[in-house]
């Protein structure tokens, strides 16, 4: 196993026509068909980097920009920003695309945290990101700090870290009645 790879070695990407089977009532593309490409061009892309069999461990803010349309083309396309010890996160950005007018949307963007795992189930490690532009380090350090602020939300929500007394007073303006026995 190479030590260390380009995110343009595992770069991956795909096109498919959306089809009417792919639509909800209004015509538009189902958000979750979308998400399962989304999450098999993730893993495709973190597998190809590994070399190992890799599930999803956590999907970073999807947003839905445009809604894609019955019969355009929709390309995604994947690339590692960030490499831990076992785990990958794979920047996954979704473009629309008319057949007829040739007119692109791009129509969101998301971060899959992958993890490579061994013939046992094992979390394996991976190989490190060779990082050769400061677009990548933009990239790395993104994803770096985005993994970090999410353990940090994580904690302060934590039931046994949680402090009701700080938060009670900017809830009065919230949508929410309280009534604490």
């Amino acid at each position: 196993m190479k030590k260390f790879k380009t995110a343009r070695e595992s770069r991956v990407s795909i096109t498919q026509l959306m089809l009417p089977s792919h639509s909800n009532f209004g015509g538009k593309i189902h958000g979750g068909h979308i998400l399962g490409l989304m999450d098999q061009i993730a893993f495709a892309c973190a597998s190809k980097h590994s070399r190992k069999y890799c599930v999803t461990a956590s999907v970073n803010r999807v947003d839905f920009l445009s809604p894609v349309e019955v019969g355009e083309l929709l390309t995604l396309k994947a690339s590692i920003n960030y490499t831990g010890r076992t785990s990958m996160v794979v920047g996954v950005r979704v473009e629309s695309q008319n057949v007829t007018t040739g007119k692109k949307r791009h129509c969101n963007s998301s971060y899959f945290t992958m993890v490579a795992k061994d013939e046992n189930g094992n979390s394996s490690p991976v190989p490190g990101l060779l990082v050769q532009d400061e677009h990548g380090i933009r990239r790395f350090a993104r994803s770096k700090f985005r993994k970090e602020a999410a353990f940090r939300r994580d904690t302060q929500f934590d039931e046994n870290h949680f402090n009701i007394k700080q938060y009670m007073g900017s809830l009065k303006t919230e949508n929410i009645k309280i009534e604490l026995k």
